[in-house]
């Protein structure tokens, strides 16, 4: 058994926008609050988090998370890389490094954003992180094996991910047919989309939908939404069978 626990819903900004007065920034129901995209997977009894944004500290809280098994970043944005700093809990915790999984040039990202944490004379109580160095090949973490999905972010390559019969894709815009094949047979999908009309950068509701049906999960859950989508109650009709809006708190199970 495996579950998908969604930490947060939205896009780059979040819901409520910061100043923003429209009527889904100001709804009162609590599934129109979306923290930044990210997501815990239990597996083969291990934890594993993708993304920590800058809402990462407060997600753990909110869900009662005590403890990760490992990280795995689907690119460097810092949407999905700003909260890595409170990783230090973790280290305490565990009284050592934490794995993270991510491309070389993610890496560099990190080591350039957090050069206080990859410093030969360390401060005491920086953030201890074991960068480890993936490819879009098949590999393992932490005795889980996870099938990378390439995506394309407008012109940056970034992965998606396949965590036994779950696979998660945020902040794509394309995806080629044989990438797209790694998530068949998925019982949960997770894709991204920002609102109805085109966009540069993510997938349109439109083709988030066609994309997901081509895949053909058992079901799927749209994530990294934006207030010009719609309220979560809005946005329901518009879906066709076996399609939801994913909310934050979110938690399913599959086999």
């Amino acid at each position: 058994m495996s579950r998908i626990t969604f930490l947060g819903t939205g896009t780059s900004q979040g819901i409520p926008i910061i100043g923003c007065k429209c009527h889904v920034c100001t709804s009162p129901d609590p599934k129109d609050n979306r923290l930044r995209s990210s997501v815990l997977i239990e597996h083969e009894g291990k934890r594993i988090l993708i993304d920590a944004g800058p809402d990462f500290r407060q997600q753990l809280l909110r869900e009662n998370i005590g403890n990760l098994d490992a990280i795995l970043l689907t690119h460097e944005h810092k949407d999905h890389t700003g909260g890595l700093d409170d990783v230090r809990a973790i280290n305490y915790l565990n009284n050592k490094a934490l794995p993270i999984y991510c491309e070389e040039r993610v890496k560099k990202s990190l080591e350039r954003e957090y050069s206080y944490a990859f410093s030969d004379e360390k401060y005491p109580g920086v953030p201890e992180f074991e960068i480890r160095v993936i490819e879009n090949k098949p590999f393992v973490a932490e005795g889980v094996e996870i099938i990378p999905i390439r995506v394309m972010h407008m012109k940056l390559p970034i992965l998606g991910y396949r965590i036994g019969n779950i696979s998660y894709i945020t902040d794509a815009s394309r995806i080629d047919d044989n990438e797209l094949a790694k998530t068949w047979g998925s019982s949960i999908m997770v894709i991204n989309t920002v609102r109805k009309e085109p966009h540069i950068s993510h997938f349109s509701l439109d083709e988030a939908i066609e994309t997901a049906q081509l895949a053909a999960p058992e079901s799927c859950y749209l994530t990294h939404l934006s207030h010009q989508i719609g309220t979560h109650q809005e946005l329901l009709p518009l879906l066709p069978n076996g399609i939801f809006p994913a909310y934050d708190g979110l938690s399913l199970e599959c086999e």
